[in-house]
Parts: C-alpha cells; sequence; structure tokens
C-alpha cells in the first residue's frame, strides 16, 4: 500500500529483457536506505518487488502482464522514474490509498484552460472519476478538477513538477492511471444492490422478507 507522495525521483540504470518480463536496475539511495529482498517500492505508481538492494541501487523483476498492461514496457536506460516506499502502519497518509496496481494507461495532452493539465484516459475508467476526487498518475496523487468521458484535467503545483517525472513529460507520453480503490468497490456493492441479489447468489429480497416475519 501507498499514499502517492513520491520520496525521490530516480534513474533507470539497467533493463534486462527476460523470458516472461524484464528486470529493471535502479538508482534511489533514499528508497533502498532501508530495503532489502521481498520489500515493495512503487515505480511510477507500479508496485514492484525488490530482489537485490546495495549501494543506493535496487534491481526489480517486471512480468510480461505488468509489461502490458503499463507503461513500464517503454521504460529505458536513463529514464527518471518516479519511487515510492511501502507506507508503515502509523504513517501520515499524505495522499490517499494507492494499491500499486495500475488500471491502464494514459496520454498527456498538455496545457488545458486556467492553468491546469489535461490527460487523455481509457473511457472504461471515466466513470470512476468524479471533480475533486482522487487519482493517480504515474504514482503521484492528485486530485481531479474536470472528469470528462475520455479525459481529464489536474492541477500541477511547483512543488509536483519539480519533484516527479510530471515536469519533464512532454505532450504525446504514456502515463500510468490508477483509479481510487474505493470507488470499486462501490461499483462492486452497489452493482450487487441493483441487481438483487446477494454476494452469495441469494435474492435480498429473501432475505428482507425473512425480516419482516
Amino acid at each position: 500500500m501507498f499514499t502517492g507522495i513520491v520520496e525521490e525521483l530516480g534513474t533507470v540504470t539497467a533493463v534486462e529483457e527476460l523470458d516472461d518480463g524484464s528486470r529493471l536496475t535502479i538508482r534511489g539511495p533514499v528508497v533502498t536506505s532501508d530495503a532489502k529482498h521481498g520489500d515493495s517500492i512503487a515505480v511510477n505508481g507500479v508496485c514492484l518487488t525488490v530482489l537485490t538492494a546495495e549501494d543506493g541501487v535496487f534491481a526489480v523483476d517486471v512480468v510480461a502482464e505488468t509489461l502490458r498492461s503499463s507503461a513500464l514496457r517503454a521504460v529505458a536506460v536513463g529514464d527518471r522514474v518516479n519511487l515510492e516506499r511501502a507506507m508503515a502502519l502509523g504513517d501520515r497518509l499524505g495522499g490517499h490509498i494507492v494499491q500499486g496496481h495500475v488500471d491502464g494507461t494514459g496520454v498527456l495532452r498538455g496545457a488545458a484552460e486556467g492553468g491546469l493539465t489535461r490527460f487523455e484516459i481509457p473511457g472504461r475508467l471515466s466513470h470512476y472519476l468524479v471533480e475533486k476526487g482522487s487519482i493517480t498518475i504515474d504514482g503521484v496523487s492528485l486530485t481531479v478538477v474536470e472528469a470528462g468521458e475520455r479525459d481529464i484535467s489536474v492541477a500541477l503545483i511547483p512543488t509536483t513538477l519539480d519533484l516527479t517525472t510530471l515536469g519533464l513529460r512532454s505532450a504525446g507520453d504514456e502515463v500510468n492511471i490508477e483509479v481510487d480503490v474505493l470507488a470499486k468497490h462501490l461499483e462492486r456493492l452497489a452493482a450487487a444492490q441493483l441487481s438483487g441479489r446477494s454476494r452469495d447468489g441469494r435474492d435480498r429480497s429473501e432475505d428482507n422478507g425473512d425480516q419482516v416475519r
């Protein structure tokens, strides 16, 4: 679990092709200061498992499915990436609840009215996004200002631009998108209610009848 508050900008130092994915080696002295094998680190918003961590450098494997569904498939040596360690119980939740499970990719479209930045998003994700709701873009927790059917706009403050890859992006660049997990859970619960079925497949009217009797 993460918060979407990027701890540092790392640098990809090696990309090794594997039979079922790839192995990334990344320099990140802050996130590796206490990292060990098996720990989780979000790389551009993708939760990955640390294989090795030594001298400020760590290695992670990215499976084929993750490469297919995220923008990590285009990462190359020298690229800067957003890094965040998994949160610890008792930490401040400065952003919002982020799983590191990317829902799809979007595209930076550039400036929008009012000093906002616009991103194109997959239409299948639009119903999870509402004005003033939360979204994670490349691992950065952001607030949605405007939500359309196929795009959103967000306000990127100077600090976010200075400390994350969003300040290095250009129009047309692909980014990782994770919608608010609470919205996905609510959708599933609401669907069950609207269909009149309980999670175990029983008709909810039977439960209501039992209560009445």
